[in-house]
């Protein structure tokens, strides 16, 4: 009876957290909708919600990060872009916001944002695309979970493991760039890593998507991949590694854009998608890392977790270090 009180307790309290507490004018209201570039997925929730919560419609386009910038740029140019926000990769808005595309706004709903995220030129960061190691935990004991990145090269994990091709796949090159720079006390201890992780002969697929298949069948144990695949797969028996370093991730952006057709409309969409509710919704449906204070996805653990963002390899980085790990991991 006392735990059934206290979950009500905290239900109770939670609830005007998870309010969207957004202004909206009149007339952002005349406008009637929002059209917002995005290359995140699986936002239809947030999309649904601001609409019956502002009266004002959403319209959702995804583009994929390779071709978001020719995309945007082309459009813009030829005076005929039509999104009022854009989100991509923080590179991704930095590179618009240098060619005019974006227009400065401070919302309010960011007023408790970590002061880092807030970018020059009207870039919010809103989220962290998380990166950790992702396990069995009926077949994995808890003795042999990892304690350290440094275990993934025991050889007791050989034929065991599965990640994203580490010679293509471009989040993967930079989260081992970011261990480099952020995790290692020196680069021949990153190195020692990365060359013991080669030696345990890891299962390669092309992004983090398939990552969790192989993991969840058996076939391996564990896996370099996202955390909110626990959420996404359940009931898969899945859980997370609780390493002591910390979780790197690339960091997620939003921003109106310079010559917006609805700009009130589009203020209002962001204010919307940085509220409390937008971003409980996008952490416990999808199980995103967000950046708005004391909203965590409801992964056990996660909201002690330590999770920083590392920077976007430059093309030539990412090509110089996709060759490099070409021979390392000695991938045809």
């Amino acid at each position: 009876m006392k735990k059934l009180l206290l979950l009500l307790c905290v239900a109770f309290l939670a609830t005007p957290a998870m309010a969207a507490d957004v202004a909206v004018s009149a007339q952002a209201k005349a406008e009637g909708k929002a059209t917002f570039y995005a290359n995140i997925t699986a936002i239809e929730p947030i999309m649904d919600a601001f609409a019956a919560d502002t009266g004002i419609k959403g319209e959702y386009t995804r583009i994929s990060t390779s071709k978001f910038l020719a995309t945007v740029l082309t459009e813009f140019e030829a005076g005929k872009l039509m999104a009022d926000v854009v989100q991509a990769p923080l590179p991704v808005l930095e590179f618009l916001r240098e060619k005019g595309v974006l227009a400065p706004y401070a919302s309010p709903a960011a007023a408790g944002y970590p002061d880092w995220a807030r970018k020059e030129g009207g870039i919010q960061l809103f989220g962290i695309e998380y990166v950790g190691l992702i396990y069995n935990k009926e077949l994995v004991a808890a003795a042999d979970v990892p304690k350290r990145y440094e275990d993934l090269a025991d050889p007791k994990w050989k034929d065991k493991i599965v990640m994203a091709n580490p010679a293509s796949h471009a989040t993967t090159i930079a989260w081992l760039i970011g261990l480099k720079e952020n995790v290692f006390a020196s680069e021949d201890a990153w190195m020692q890593f990365v060359k013991g992780l080669a030696a345990n002969k890891p299962m390669f697929v092309a992004s983090f998507g398939p990552t969790p298949a192989p993991v969840e069948s058996g076939e391996k144990l564990i896996a370099i991949s996202m955390p909110k695949y626990i959420i996404t797969k359940a009931p898969a028996p899945l859980d997370w590694a609780r390493v002591a370093q910390p979780l790197l991730g690339t960091p997620r952006a939003i921003a109106l854009t310079s010559k917006a057709p609805h700009p009130e409309a589009a203020k209002a969409f962001v204010d919307y998608w940085l509220s409390q509710k937008a971003m409980g919704l996008m952490a416990t449906e999808v199980g995103e890392y967000v950046l708005a204070p004391g909203v965590f996805p409801p992964i056990d653990g996660m909201d002690k977790a330590k999770v920083i963002p590392i920077r976007e390899l430059s093309d030539e980085e990412t090509q110089k270090w996709g060759a490099e790990f070409k021979k390392i991991f000695e991938l045809p």
